[in-house]
């Protein structure tokens, strides 16, 4: 998988921005705790767009809200805090228009708008004290010998704790739909894509719970609330925009997606010899680098950066295959057309500092240091990125400052033991007091409770 597809258990990388999530984890089982958190700059513009028109009538900050996509074939999509949507990458790929997505999208946004997160506090010390409780059971259980019994317990009470913690009342789904169909009428989104969506999930109801999709258990649906949206859909006929950007959008971010994790072979026989699309052409190039067919690959993308040269992301994509075909030259070109292009990506300022240390030059050396310093300030929660950071800093030697980014970096994948050992290290390297011995305090810190 491309590098740009950062993995990290989904409880820890949000850690420092969703600390319910990373403490309700703990009483999660590991198919929630244990997810991957796909990041690509261009399949994030493409969903901030898609989702742009809703947070705005959603009275929310097209700024601070992010909507990530969460490596997970199953369909689902939550909120876990007010500045971030996540939709499960089989959620992704099933829908098939603009405005079924952005009723999945403008739904999520209507439990932050409509105040349901404030519930969800409540919920997670319920979870909690739930775990808790079957914890101790499990104890007890243990201690007289019902081993088995007491994993059951365990186990039961963990799934329990789960429901307790994400559930919506069938009150908050209502509302939410309400409020759904209202935001996508208001920017002239055809709401139809709200009843596009609970169609895929209509069969679920007839099925075991241990077979239904992750949507089913914290959206219940039902014939009522499916009735209700119909009557929603209905009164607001009429509303409807053409909306020609939101297609485009929706195809690119669904097809780079499919592009990448999906079998490459099948992707490009999929793709009609004949179609010259954009779309097209970005699936052709990503398939062909993933086979890999690193010159067939390189021509591709190349045809589209010309075609469209203003893009940033398209750039950046032309940066990837080449750094990943090892023709750092060219990669670092490709890499410094998309960061001015896009000065202030997070995503794109990391890759071209990852070019710059590939050259492994003085010169390359003390930029990539300048470049993965400005990608840190804008987004730290970034494993690669940090992993990069530490190199960085150790060439342009700065231990202190190079053990402090690895430590960083082993705090947000979860791995605090790691975390505290580099912490340790660069706290005696570092000047007392300084930002970066306070940051190291901070982890060897978190490193400690997490022991007791």
């Amino acid at each position: 998988m491309a590098r740009r597809w950062i993995k990290a258990a989904a409880g820890r990388v949000l850690a420092r921005v969703m600390p319910a999530v990373l403490a309700v984890s703990l009483c999660l089982p590991a198919s929630l705790s244990a997810q991957t958190i796909l990041r690509d700059p261009d399949i994030e513009h493409a969903l901030r767009e898609l989702s742009r028109p809703m947070i705005i009538a959603a009275g929310l900050s097209p700024s601070r809200l992010q909507i990530l996509v969460v490596h997970d074939d199953r369909l689902n999509a939550f909120v876990a805090d007010a500045d971030h949507v996540f939709i499960h990458s089989g959620l992704l790929l099933k829908v098939q228009t603009a405005r079924a997505l952005q009723a999945v999208i403008a739904h999520e946004l209507a439990h932050i708008a409509n105040g349901h997160l404030a519930r969800r506090a409540l919920n997670y010390r319920a979870a909690r004290n739930t775990a808790a409780m079957g914890m101790l059971l499990s104890a007890i259980a243990a201690s007289a010998g019902a081993g088995d019994a007491a994993q059951g317990i365990l186990l039961g009470a963990s799934g329990t704790a789960q429901r307790v913690f994400l559930g919506h009342t069938r009150a908050e789904e209502a509302s939410a739909d309400q409020s759904a169909v209202r935001y996508m009428t208001r920017q002239g989104v055809d709401a139809q894509g709200m009843i596009d969506v609970l169609s895929i999930f209509r069969g679920q109801e007839v099925l075991a719970a241990s077979r239904q999709d992750p949507y089913m258990r914290t959206h219940p649906l039902s014939r009522d609330r499916m009735r209700a949206v119909q009557g929603y859909v209905a009164a607001a006929a009429g509303r409807t925009q053409d909306r020609p950007d939101d297609a485009y959008w929706f195809a690119r971010a669904r097809g780079k997606l499919e592009a990448f994790i999906r079998n490459p072979t099948s992707v490009l026989r999929r793709i009609d010899a004949n179609d010259t699309s954009d779309i097209a052409m970005l699936k052709r190039a990503v398939a062909l680098h993933r086979i890999p067919k690193p010159d067939q690959a390189v021509e591709a993308i190349t045809a589209l950066v010309q075609r469209k040269p203003k893009d940033p992301f398209l750039a950046e994509l032309q940066g990837q295959i080449l750094l990943e075909s090892r023709r750092f030259t060219q990669a670092v070109a490709a890499y410094a057309r998309a960061a001015q292009l896009a000065p202030n990506n997070a995503l794109i300022l990391a890759g071209y500092g990852r070019a710059l240390l590939a050259m492994d030059t003085g010169t390359a050396n003390r930029n990539a240091l300048k470049t993965l310093q400005r990608a840190y300030t804008r987004d730290p929660f970034q494993p690669a990125m940090l992993r990069d950071l530490g190199l960085a800093y150790a060439r342009r030697s700065n231990p202190g400052m190079a053990s402090l980014s690895i430590a960083e970096r082993y705090a947000l994948i979860g791995r605090l033991k790691d975390a505290a050992t580099h912490a340790t290290r660069a706290e005696g390297l570092l000047p007392r007091g300084s930002p970066g011995w306070n940051r190291a305090q901070d982890i060897l810190h978190a490193a400690q409770a997490a022991e007791k």
